[in-house]
């Protein structure tokens, strides 16, 4: 059984995962859009689902919130010594998919914003983003602590990047593998304090089935970069072609 996250990028993740199992000679049971992590991770951790694909530094961050880790390498290290017995990390992508901060390029220009430090002292800041944004360690009380920013709160959702282009926003939570941030010209603000942590595409697979499938997974990991992932979301978003679709010609065209 693979399966996905209610984000149409994890889902075409999974897609990808699924055909290639199948292609192996697998039967693969599909359970996508599920949710989000307080969904999933008892279906992972209770054998429901055998394969999803996750991302290091939010999963690490979900069982370990205190981590000081923020690299890659790090991140993922412990991210394997993190997670619940029965659960095993296969080999990470080069592939993220993380959070970041985002303005329009008019409002990066007009404050001379470069770095999420550059808002600090800036008043009427409000934040976007999807409602579990609030609570999360890098969202408003982590802007505070870490860089002295202080923000309001807008839980705009699926809406986000609207909100920040029409100006209901000032600073928005956009996924790095997003399209519309170089579609719409938007300014990703660099993180120097590691408020996010490294979040590479990470396959989490049940440790009854990690053996049997790594020899089929670990490739494709390896071959997603995280060029390659903002095409496959544009495919998604722009072209409008199906999870379905937009895996199998990706698999065809990198030799799967």
């Amino acid at each position: 059984v693979v399966g996905s996250q209610g984000y149409y990028s994890n889902e075409i993740i999974a897609e990808i995962y699924a055909q290639a199992l199948e292609g192996a000679g697998f039967e693969v049971e599909r359970q996508f859009q599920i949710g989000q992590r307080d969904a999933y991770l008892p279906e992972l951790e209770s054998g429901a689902v055998d394969l999803f694909p996750e991302y290091t530094g939010n999963l690490l961050q979900y069982y370990s919130p205190e981590t000081t880790a923020t690299q890659a390498d790090e991140v993922y290290a412990e991210l394997a010594g993190a997670l619940p017995e029965g659960l095993i990390a296969l080999d990470m992508s080069p592939a993220t998919d993380q959070d970041s901060y985002n303005v329009t390029a008019e409002f990066a220009a007009a404050n001379s914003l470069v770095s999420i430090a550059d808002l600090a002292g800036l008043d009427g800041l409000v934040l976007g983003g999807n409602p579990e944004l609030e609570e999360r360690p890098y969202g408003p009380a982590g802007l505070l602590e870490t860089y002295g920013v202080t923000v309001g709160f807008d839980a705009t959702g699926d809406v986000t990047v609207d909100a920040l282009l029409d100006g209901l926003i000032t600073l928005a939570n956009v996924y790095s593998g997003d399209p519309r941030i170089a579609e719409f010209g938007l300014v990703t603000l660099a993180d120097p304090e590691g408020l996010f942590l490294a979040s590479n595409v990470v396959p989490i697979a049940s440790s009854e089935i990690a053996d049997a499938v790594a020899e089929i997974i670990n490739p494709i990991s390896a071959a997603l970069t995280p060029e390659g992932l903002v095409a496959l979301n544009l495919q998604s978003t722009k072209d409008q072609m199906s999870a379905a679709d937009i895996a199998a010609e990706w698999l065809a065209a990198n030799g799967f």
